[in-house]
This record gives C-alpha cells, sequence and structure tokens, in this order.
C-alpha cells in the first residue's frame, strides 16, 4: 500500500488554487492551501509536506523568498519545490533552480503535464527517502557490530583472563562467573536481534501467526528475565488471564517481549518494580503490557523510540544500549498486523504496549 502524500499549494490567485486543487484531488493526495509566503512558511513548520507547487510573482513575498527561507532551514531544505509561473523567460527559470527547486510548470496549466511532473517528484522524494533510511540502517548495523559486539569480546575475554589468576577468592570467582553470565546472555540477546533484524530489512523474515495461549507465554519470559532483575533488586511479575490468546507468530512475539522486558529492567533503578499485564480492548484486540518504574522518558525523545538511530542509551546501571530492540518490536508486531506505544512521563517510569488480534476462541 502507497504511503499517502502531502503537496502545500502556494499560490496568491484563489482561482490558480481551485483549478490546481481540482487536478491534483485525482491523485489522492493530502492538499494543503496557501495564498501567500507567510502563511506557506508557516504551514510548513506545522505539517511538512512532502512536496510544494509555489507560484513565483506574489505580493509582500514572492516565491523566490520563499523557497530561500525554506532551503534554509534544515527541517525543510529538503522538501523538492516546483515554481509555479506565467514567464517562460529563461532568467527566472535558472533562477529558480540555482535556489534549489527541482522543477517549473507554467501558466496556464496542462493538466497531464502537471500530474506526470508532481508524480515524477514524489516518487523522485520517496526513493530518496528509502535510500536514507537504507543508509542509516547500514551505518546502525555496523555501528552495532564494531562497537557493542566488540564490547561483548572484550568482556568476555577481560573476566575469563581473571578467572584464569590463581590469587581470586572463591567470592571474587563467583562474581566473575555472574559477570560472564550476564555478557553472555546480553551478547546473545543483540545477536539475536541482529539476526531478525538484518532478516527484515532484506524480507526474509517471514511470518507464520498462529493462535497463541499467552498466559505461558508471558510468564516463561518473565521467569528467563529474573535473574537479571534480581541483580537490580527489581520486583518484576506477570498478571495473565490464562484464557486470552492473541493471532501473531511466537517467535516475534516472545523477540518482542523478551526485548520489552529487558528495556524496563534497563530502565529501572534498584528495588524497582516492573509490571507484565493483559487484557482485552475495544476492536476485538488484546493489549499486552509492560509498565515499570523506572526514570522515564523525555517528551521530545518519545517519538524517536522506534526510529533507526546511532544515538545510544545507558541504564540505570550503566547498561549500554543501541535502541535495536525498540526498533525491532516495532516493525515484528506490525508484521503481526498489531501496533506498539509508549506512555511515560520523567522521573515516573513508563508503559510499553503492545496490541494484537484477538485469538481467543468464541
Amino acid at each position: 500500500m502507497k504511503k499517502q502524500r502531502t503537496i502545500l499549494l502556494v499560490d496568491d490567485n484563489p482561482k490558480n488554487l481551485g483549478i490546481l486543487g481540482t487536478v491534483l484531488a485525482e491523485s489522492e493526495h493530502s492538499l494543503y492551501f496557501a495564498k501567500n509566503g507567510t502563511l506557506a512558511l508557516d504551514i510548513v513548520k506545522n505539517k511538512r509536506p512532502d512536496l510544494i507547487l509555489l507560484d513565483i510573482m506574489m505580493p509582500d513575498m514572492d516565491g523566490f523568498e520563499v523557497c530561500r527561507r525554506l532551503k534554509q532551514d534544515p527541517l525543510s531544505a529538503e522538501i523538492p519545490i516546483i515554481f509555479l509561473t506565467a514567464k517562460t523567460e529563461k532568467e527566472d527559470v535558472v533562477a529558480g533552480l540555482e535556489l534549489g527547486a527541482v522543477d517549473y510548470v507554467t501558466k496556464p496549466f496542462n493538466k497531464k503535464e502537471l500530474l506526470t511532473r508532481v508524480n515524477t517528484h514524489l516518487e523522485l522524494q520517496a526513493t530518496k527517502e528509502e535510500l536514507q533510511e537504507s543508509i542509516a540502517t547500514k551505518d546502525m548495523l555496523f555501528s552495532i557490530i564494531g562497537h557493542d559486539l566488540g564490547n561483548v569480546f572484550c568482556g568476555l575475554q577481560g573476566y575469563t583472563e581473571l578467572l584464569k589468576m590463581n590469587e581470586n577468592t572463591v567470592k571474587e570467582k563467583e562474581n566473575f562467573l555472574q559477570q560472564l553470565s550476564q555478557i553472555t546472555d546480553g551478547g546473545y540477546d543483540l545477536l539475536t536481534n541482529l539476526l531478525n533484524w538484518s532478516k527484515s530489512q532484506t524480507g526474509r523474515l517471514q511470518t507464520y501467526s498462529i493462535i497463541l495461549v499467552l498466559q505461558d507465554l508471558i510468564y516463561r519470559n518473565v521467569e528467563l528475565q529474573r535473574n537479571k532483575a534480581d541483580c537490580k533488586e527489581i520486583n518484576i511479575f506477570a498478571v495473565v488471564d490464562e484464557n486470552i490468546a492473541v493471532f501473531a507468530d511466537k517467535n516475534m512475539l516472545d523477540t518482542v517481549l523478551r526485548n520489552l522486558i529487558s528495556n524496563a529492567i534497563k530502565f529501572t533503578q534498584k528495588t524497582g518494580v516492573i509490571r507484565v499485564t493483559v487484557e482485552q480492548v475495544e476492536n476485538n484486540q488484546v493489549e499486552i503490557s509492560v509498565a515499570d518504574t523506572g526514570i522515564g522518558i523525555k517528551p521530545e525523545d518519545l517519538d524517536k523510540l522506534f526510529q533507526v538511530n546511532l544515538t545510544r542509551t545507558f541504564g540505570t546501571a550503566g547498561e549500554k544500549g543501541n535502541g535495536l530492540g525498540l526498533v525491532l518490536c516495532k516493525e515484528l508486531i506490525e508484521k503481526c498486523d498489531g501496533t506498539i506505544g509508549v506512555e511515560s512521563k520523567v522521573g515516573e517510569g513508563s508503559r510499553f504496549y503492545v496490541r494484537l488480534p484477538n485469538g481467543t476462541k468464541k
């Protein structure tokens, strides 16, 4: 299914806006209208359209100035601009292209030409965004392989060398073994996430959804993480009705639960609480919730949680994170026709929730 794109139409002549709107209504994209440059700049700040059709000759602020300001702002610099002009002089066309416009259309509008140019630049922009995302994905993958996996092996090597020293006490050796166990578990989780994410990005991750009774699945994942929680004196428990089920891929849901619970432990202080619950909600869906009493998330960071980025985070005990787990969770849940979200306040903890199709037999 193609993503619906947004187009901003800017012209001081209402008749021209009407013609543009009528022609582009056939494209089924969302349209925004502005009758002057100032209004256009305000709309771009709030809506960030995918394409702008911009009239050159306007009072107060002409199209050249609007284009100049948009290209100077990093948040709008990449939006493609097509100039609308009644002029056909070469100098005006060249001036517009030199400012960063990608194309121009002359008035009166030719319907076929207008639609062709608009669709071409929307497709080019979509391709550009896909390429940028692909580059970001590869950058993140190489960063994780080079940094995070490198840290895992450094940790394993370091504690192995310490264990080989004869002067260690029994208590010290027990502590080294515990650290080795934690590093090994973390390395295994990281490697599993990397493999699944790689398959997802290359389209090789197949979905096999079945009816899954949640109680055993959730209890097992909680127990697998209990040792990690105990090390931080965190009380972790689950409340799950034995009759509630979802329709999803077992391996994918297993990965999501492991990542969400591990993430909650990472960002919860010592003696905190993590609660995993399940309930049936509207639209014949089941909601799985992982709530903690941890440090919470800043409002400006909430929208970035499920996006590919290279920002590293650290848990309450210095645990290193790369954000891959949450990115993977979103991709896997969406493959199961579900959704994932988060509610959080700084200092008051977070609640991640997953909604999946109800698999409970009627």
